[in-house]
């Protein structure tokens, strides 16, 4: 009985230090709700369920980089391009400063098939140099990140794009069945992934990647042709989540989704991906997501300014990246 105790008592003592940040988020959140009751209100929770909707896309896109060891930073840069490209297709006719004055307004299927295209082929350059060239995922997307970025200002000229078709931007206003539209594609997109990850020959390859590439290369996982389907399929997550972002914000410009990798990031390590690869799942990145923007949200209802925000979401990431540390030092 008392080894049965003991036992119990370290198994919950080791849960709360695997899980210190999602306990702690969670104690603060329901302070705040005592003490502001609106936190908990609708209107507050459907946006709050929205903004995680567009991050949720961008983490699960992150995800396979990182479990596989690997990274994507030019994750915002790339949200950030894809939001101007889809602002740019979904103008409307005769608006003041259109872009392109003689392109017609687009359809809003195609604005998102064009714009995901062309991400996917940011997607594939960065699997190309870090499966060929064997660049380090960190500085190939770091690099691309400022690439990206660089022609976004010369494309926009950065000036922000705005006057878009108002089929594209309902996107963010309509519902079905009561629930916005944005969190039912963040659905969609994350059944697809949970797919993916776990009845899929990809997923297998992925997770055994993650685990030890050299034991994957050995046992026959084509190891390059892999990273790049993750790379890829990285890339058009961020190009969706661009175009979402857009139409939620009717307009973009060449800051729109500024740092939002390091929030993605953040959010999957929280979640439970491992920075040391191989071990990861789309719930546990939605946890992750949630408890993030929980926290950004709960320090703007207790007023804190906005400067000292980046500073806790900084210590957070700090202490994410700790956790998952010993967590893989434990296993060892």
């Amino acid at each position: 009985m008392e080894a049965t105790k003991k036992s119990t008592g370290r198994l919950i003592k080791t849960w709360l230090g695997n899980n210190a940040i999602i306990v702690l988020m969670v104690l603060v959140s329901l302070i705040v709700g005592i003490i502001h009751p609106n936190f908990f209100g609708a209107a507050n929770i459907i946006n709050l369920l929205k903004n995680v909707s567009i991050r949720y896309i961008i983490a699960l896109g992150i995800s396979g980089c990182l479990i596989t060891t690997g990274n994507d930073l030019s994750a915002g840069r790339l949200a950030g391009f894809a939001a101007c490209l889809a602002c740019i297709f979904a103008q409307t006719s005769g608006a003041a400063g259109k872009f392109y004055p003689n392109l017609p307004t687009l359809p809003t299927p195609v604005v998102f098939i064009l714009v995901v295209a062309i991400c996917a082929v940011v997607g594939l350059c960065n699997g190309l140099v870090v499966s060929y060239l064997r660049v380090q995922p960190f500085i190939a997307t770091l690099g691309m990140q400022q690439v990206v970025y660089g022609i976004c200002l010369v494309y926009t000229g950065g000036t922000p794009i705005g006057s878009l078709n108002s089929d594209f931007t309902s996107l963010a206003s309509n519902t079905i069945i009561g629930i916005p539209v944005l969190i039912w594609i963040a659905v969609i997109v994350a059944v697809c992934f949970w797919f993916l990850y776990n009845k899929t020959r990809h997923g297998k390859y992925m997770y055994a990647i993650g685990g030890n590439e050299a034991a994957a290369e050995v046992a026959g996982v084509n190891v390059a042709a892999t990273k790049i389907r993750i790379y890829i399929l990285a890339s058009c997550m961020f190009g969706l989540a661009g175009c979402l972002l857009a139409a939620k914000s009717g307009g973009a410009s060449v800051n729109t989704a500024m740092s939002y990798e390091l929030d993605a990031i953040a959010a999957c390590t929280i979640g439970g991906v491992s920075t040391t690869g191989g071990v990861g799942t789309v719930p546990g990145i939605l946890v992750g997501v949630l408890v993030f923007e929980l926290m950004k949200v709960a320090l703007q209802f207790m007023n804190v300014n906005s400067s000292y925000t980046y500073i806790v979401q900084g210590l957070v990431i700090i202490l994410a990246v700790a956790i998952d540390i010993r967590k893989y030092l434990a296993k060892k």
